[in-house]
């Protein structure tokens, strides 16, 4: 089986820490070009570059569609949560539809334990995280602690990985504030805290892009 993966230098590092099973071939397009005729593809920079196989007819692609919904993308893509520190969790998230589950047999051949979720923005996981950094933002802009402070805090009380704000770092701040600008449209408790919008603006009017 053959499988082609478009990833950046973070994503590629999870996707092989997962290992990958001897019977399989992986090619990255970083380092060999696109190779025709594989079985699947993984496009894990969709979310940062746009389709890197937009015209490939009867294949899956399993793509880092955190945001975007199954009904915003083409017929055979798959979402999965491949955010930064997310795609080498034991267990990764996917969305998918009925005539798509025999295409997660390609999963399965790599040896990935995955959950499926329901097919809405942010999946599971990356809504409670955007929450809990919304929220953050929302205790800085109350003065209530630093950035430090609120991570450590965080960190020692639940025992989380990350604090927040280094969690924003390592996901991206843009990606967060996209996905609660989705989520506030129809839920007023995903409403972008003021100094986590004020940050995204700074950046804008600084770099002319997030």
């Amino acid at each position: 089986m053959h499988i082609v993966v478009k990833a950046d230098a973070q994503q590629k590092q999870e996707f092989l820490s997962k290992g990958v099973p001897a019977e399989l071939w992986v090619s990255f397009l970083d380092t060999e070009g696109i190779i025709p005729g594989a079985d699947a593809y993984f496009d894990l920079c969709f979310e940062e570059d746009g389709a890197a196989f937009p015209a490939i007819p009867n294949k899956p692609v399993f793509v880092n569609a955190v945001i975007a919904t199954g009904e915003e993308l083409p017929a055979n893509y798959i979402r999965v949560n491949a955010w930064d520190g997310f795609l080498k969790r034991d267990i990764i998230e996917v969305a998918a539809t009925d005539s798509q589950l025999s295409d997660l047999t390609i999963l399965d051949a790599l040896g990935w334990k995955y959950q499926l979720v329901p097919d809405i923005p942010g999946m599971i996981a990356a809504r409670i995280i955007a929450m809990i950094i919304n929220e953050a933002y929302f205790g800085l802009g109350d003065g209530i602690s630093s950035k430090a402070e609120i991570d450590i805090a965080m960190k020692l009380g639940t025992n989380y990985p990350y604090g927040p704000f280094e969690w924003s770092k390592k996901i991206g701040l843009q990606k967060i504030y996209a996905l609660l600008k989705k989520l506030s449209g129809k839920d007023a408790r995903y409403d972008v805290a003021p100094e986590l919008e004020k940050e995204i603006l700074t950046k804008i009017a600084t770099f002319g892009k997030l």
